[in-house]
């Protein structure tokens, strides 16, 4: 649907063009009537110079009479339409016609030759060298002016020219004529040019207008075809730029809406999480609390007198007190890896020696749980990463293998170096873990033997610690069944692009150390 438009360019520039038209033919109208003449007359002062040089050169080289130059003469007085007279008077006053370029014998020419040589000279000088003059002067009787050039050529030589200046003047007002008919064929045919031109103009930008239309109404299938190769033509490929780039950046910001969607949900689920975990906390801490009241009041009323029930009840009281102070550190540590308040630092260091480290502090428990701890292994396994997550992640999976070792009571600790992890397993003999908890043993609180875990003092966050160290190292680690027991692993990168690889000094020293 095209819309009127009061000012539109086309309409500014078929009136911009004829304008200039009307303009640029008023200008050739008043230049033609007013310096048509003088230009003319300038015109025909150098044509009659010139034909006063080409008879002087004629007279001079005594080629005047011959055939060939009163030929030539005879031409160029026709072309410039300038009538010629040459006399040569001699001692006896007697004149010899030597050149004449008129048809009537002793015609005007005469008449006029004799005159200047009369009388005074007739008309307005409009130019004079020391041999000849150039007068414009009016036919008597006659509307009619003349160029009128007079003068000498050799000490007996008399010349004469003339040229009408009344054709000018016809000519001036023909051309004047036929330039009105040539500004009115110019005007039609100029208004039907503009007209065609400021189309090929605005109808791109037309299109270009009801382009930015559907933009706005979000039809990002709308294009421009246009195939000019000029600014038109680049505002339309910019306008599809835009279209395209409108197009991607609306659909990231319903992407962003959908994820912010998704945050929304994630905060909702986040909050029953909470009202979970302090549901879980507070179930967690009910039974230590009540044995500490229990055994405390026990205490206070003197139960037992004897030593050993003393004893024994202060041993129960701060056993109690103890899991209750380690499930709170591991919450506290559990916190801040899952909000991100706990920063990663990235080191180099043996894998295979902090391992042995860490077996090492836990050989009182692998005693007690009369458990064997075999640990295979290279010499030494680098890798990058938080040398002390790396020791909470592996002292987990060592208690819990060993708080769960049954059957032949064997532990077996491998570290295998891949080419571009090392990854880490502990393996415990014992009972497999059912499939419907493979997937929950990672939430936090979560028990699948609570009787047994109760015994050992878990409380279900060891396994949610190792999840969020090792999501903060951005590598990989899981659970495997066997029919004999029961694999945790984890792998370490070995080759990190974000810290260069040490030199061969450099890892002479770090060995040593």
């Amino acid at each position: 649907m095209k819309h009127f438009i009061k000012n539109s360019i086309r309409h500014q520039l078929l009136v911009m063009f004829l304008s200039l038209i009307v303009l640029i033919l008023l200008l050739i109208f008043i230049i033609n009537s007013s310096f048509l003449e003088q230009y003319y007359i300038l015109h025909k002062q150098t044509q009659m110079k010139e034909m006063y040089q080409m008879i002087e050169t004629a007279v001079m080289q005594d080629e005047i009479g011959t055939s060939d130059m009163q030929t030539q003469l005879l031409g160029n007085s026709e072309r410039t339409n300038i009538s010629i007279i040459v006399l040569r008077v001699e001692q006896d006053q007697q004149a010899e016609v030597i050149l004449y370029t008129e048809q009537q014998e002793r015609g005007p020419l005469f008449t006029k030759l004799f005159g200047y040589l009369a009388g005074p000279k007739r008309g307005t000088l409009l130019y004079q060298e020391d041999n000849y003059a150039i007068y414009k002067s009016g036919e008597p009787g006659t509307k009619g002016d003349y160029l009128e050039m007079y003068g000498t050529i050799s000490d007996n030589m008399l010349f004469f020219m003339q040229s009408p200046l009344e054709s000018i003047r016809d000519s001036a007002a023909l051309a004047n004529n036929f330039l009105i008919y040539v500004g009115i064929a110019a005007l039609i045919l100029g208004s039907l040019f503009v007209w065609l031109f400021s189309r090929k103009i605005t109808e791109p930008i037309l299109e270009l207008a009801t382009l930015s239309r559907r933009m706005a109404d979000l039809d990002f299938d709308a294009r421009y075809t246009g195939k000019e190769d000029d600014e038109i033509g680049v505002l339309g490929q910019s306008f599809n730029t835009m279209s395209e780039k409108l197009e991607k950046t609306i659909s990231e910001l319903k992407g962003a809406n959908i994820r912010l969607q998704k945050d929304i949900e994630q905060k909702q689920k986040m909050e029953e999480m909470r009202n979970e975990f302090l549901g879980n906390v507070s179930h967690e801490l009910k039974t230590p609390i009540a044995l500490i009241q229990g055994y405390a009041e026990g205490l206070k009323e003197v139960v037992n007198d004897d030593p050993e029930s003393r004893e024994f009840y202060c041993d129960v009281i701060m056993d109690e007190a103890g899991k209750m102070n380690q499930m709170v550190k591991n919450l506290l540590v559990l916190n801040q890896l899952e909000f991100g308040s706990d920063e990663v630092s990235m080191n180099r260091f043996d894998v295979v020696k902090l391992i042995r480290g860490v077996i090492a502090s836990c050989e009182i428990l692998i005693r007690q749980a009369e458990a064997d701890v075999d640990f295979i292994a290279d010499e030494t396994a680098y890798v990058w990463a938080d040398e002390f997550k790396t020791e909470q992640v592996i002292r987990n999976y060592l208690t819990n293998a060993i708080h769960h070792a049954a059957g032949e009571k064997r532990i077996e600790i491998r570290v295998i170096s891949q080419e571009n992890t090392v990854r880490i397993s502990v393996f415990n003999t014992g009972t497999p873990i059912p499939d419907e908890d493979i997937g929950k043993i990672w939430d936090k609180f979560y028990k699948v033997d609570k009787a047994h875990t109760r015994e050992y003092g878990g409380n279900g966050i060891g396994l949610s610690i190792v999840k969020a160290i090792m999501e903060s190292f951005h590598q990989n680690y899981g659970v495997q069944n066997y029919q004999n027991g029961v694999e945790f692993w984890c792998e370490l990168d070995a080759k990190s692009m974000a810290a260069p690889a040490l030199s061969a000094d450099a890892e002479e020293i770090q060995n040593e150390i």
